[in-house]
């Protein structure tokens, strides 16, 4: 059985992890983890879950979590999830990180601190985003720059991060099918006298509104058709049984910095 422990355990997104885990097969709660300080620390987190007493309650004690597991599973915010990193790779054991909004700065820290461990980091722990990611590949590669292409992406209000992690992902994977680089052609923002569009910009526009939990399209507009491919998720729960599924992979792979791609034998 593979000890998994949950960060972020009180959270919406902690709680559907832990009942993923105990759904799961070959995989058992070790450890919940919460910062310190939070007023649901000593709970049983099975109960706050919704899943039944587990006997394993919320601690705010990183270092003590971490000895514990095998893996961690991590849906916080890029500085927390750096900080839980480096305490994984002090005690040699895997992580998987489902945050978003890192910066390039600090997913090359994360790269570096994953050299002496296995670590899964990726915007989207969906199988269905992942296997879109492989998709826009294909058809980017296949249409080449004669069609415009535009992502929208849709979240709640709540969501703290824009674009989000999914979406620059799908522009990243797109610019590098095409041999653009996406940091010089994405495009955040139009307003006023703008300008036409160049044909190597890919548009990025953000919608945030109520519950949407999140739905991604990418449009590659040519002349006189379109092609639509989209994503929506109904459920977070096709996040935490990816992560689920992601954590049992990486516990025993070599040190390095891996995504979703590599856990599904995509790349």
């Amino acid at each position: 059985m593979v000890k998994v422990a949950v960060c972020g355990a009180a959270g919406r997104m902690g709680q559907r992890i832990i009942v993923a885990i105990t759904e799961a097969d070959g995989a058992v709660l070790s450890g919940a983890l919460e910062r310190q300080g939070h007023p649901l620390v000593g709970q049983d987190a099975g109960l706050l879950a919704g899943c039944g007493e587990l006997q394993v309650k919320i601690n705010d004690d990183l270092n003590a979590v971490v000895e514990g597991c095998d893996v961690l599973i991590d849906f916080t915010t890029p500085k927390v999830s750096l900080k839980n990193l480096e305490a994984c790779a002090l005690k040699k054991k895997a992580i998987v990180i489902g945050s978003t909004g890192f910066t390039p700065e600090e997913r090359a820290l994360a790269a570096e601190l994953a050299k002496d461990i296995p670590a899964v980091l990726a915007p989207n722990m969906s199988v269905g985003v992942n296997v879109c990611f492989k998709v826009l590949k294909d058809v980017a590669k296949t249409l080449g720059d004669d069609f415009d292409v535009e992502i929208v992406e849709l979240h709640h209000n709540k969501k703290k991060d824009s674009p989000s992690g999914t979406a620059v992902r799908m522009g990243e994977v797109v610019a590098e099918a095409l041999g653009r680089d996406y940091n010089k052609v994405a495009n955040y923002h139009r307003e006023g006298i703008c300008g036409e569009r160049t044909k190597e910009e890919i548009g990025m526009q953000t919608v945030r509104g109520g519950d949407i939990i999140g739905e991604h399209t990418v449009y590659f507009i040519g002349m006189g058709e379109r092609i639509e491919i989209s994503h929506r998720a109904m459920t977070r729960d096709m996040f935490s049984r990816g992560s689920v599924r992601a954590a049992k992979w990486v516990v025993g792979k070599k040190p390095g910095l891996y995504d979703m791609q590599d856990v599904l034998g995509l790349r």
